[in-house]
Order: C-alpha cells, then sequence, then structure tokens
C-alpha cells in the first residue's frame, strides 16, 4: 500500500514540476531540462527528481546549480498544488541514464560501421 502512494506521490511531483519547469522558473541558469523521473521514499519525506539537459557540460551544471537554488520555491509551490501533510524535501539528481544509453548506440554504430568498412574491403580483393 505504502508503495503504490510512494509511486503515485512521485508521479504527481513529476507531472507538476514538469509545468513549472516550463511556466513559473525565470532562473536564466536553467536551459532546456527534462524530468525524467521521481523516486520517493515510502515515508515521502524526500523526492529524488532525476533530470536531463540538452548542451554540454557547461550547460548541465548551469542547470543544475539553477534547479538547486530553486529547490525552495519549488517544495512551495508543490505544497501548494498537491495539498499533502507534508511535502517532500527536494533533491535534484543529473539522470547518467540517458548519457549512458546515447554512448552505447555509438558504440554499436561504430561495430556496424567497422563491420561495414570489412565487408566492402574483402569485397575488393
Amino acid at each position: 500500500m505504502e508503495f503504490q502512494r510512494s509511486h503515485r506521490v512521485g508521479d504527481q511531483i513529476h507531472k507538476e514540476i514538469s509545468v513549472l519547469l516550463v511556466k513559473g522558473l525565470k532562473d536564466p541558469r536553467i536551459g532546456f531540462v527534462t524530468i525524467t523521473s521521481v523516486e520517493v521514499t515510502p515515508d515521502l519525506h524526500l523526492a529524488r527528481v532525476f533530470f536531463t539537459v540538452m548542451g554540454d557540460e557547461k550547460a548541465r551544471r548551469e542547470s543544475e546549480a539553477g534547479l538547486k537554488s530553486s529547490t525552495p520555491f519549488i517544495r512551495r509551490e508543490l505544497g501548494k498544488r498537491l495539498r499533502m501533510r507534508y511535502t517532500p524535501d527536494l533533491l535534484f539528481c543529473y539522470d547518467t541514464s540517458v548519457d549512458y544509453g546515447n554512448r552505447i548506440d555509438k558504440l554499436l554504430q561504430d561495430i556496424q560501421d567497422e563491420q561495414q568498412d570489412d565487408q566492402g574491403d574483402s569485397g575488393k580483393d
């Protein structure tokens, strides 16, 4: 029962923060940020908000700093919108799984290109 509740709260937090990123935050450091997932502890006191950023390492660091400085505002807005007795503390974490997936895709593409080159070279003999 608690697992389902924390999962539902995480989904709602995900939706609300996504809306706030589009409409409510004015911090110029926050670039094109996408919330990938939200994990809420079973006691509903901590929410880990995973995000990705379009751009380079500098854009990621600036967006992360902007999100961390906006945490009190975001938490206050969540409190108004979610109507919970206690609004979870927010911890913003950069989601490395997208970078990891992109790296694997590139490695697979490199292998495929190498195989095609080898087949092309063997056909010239």
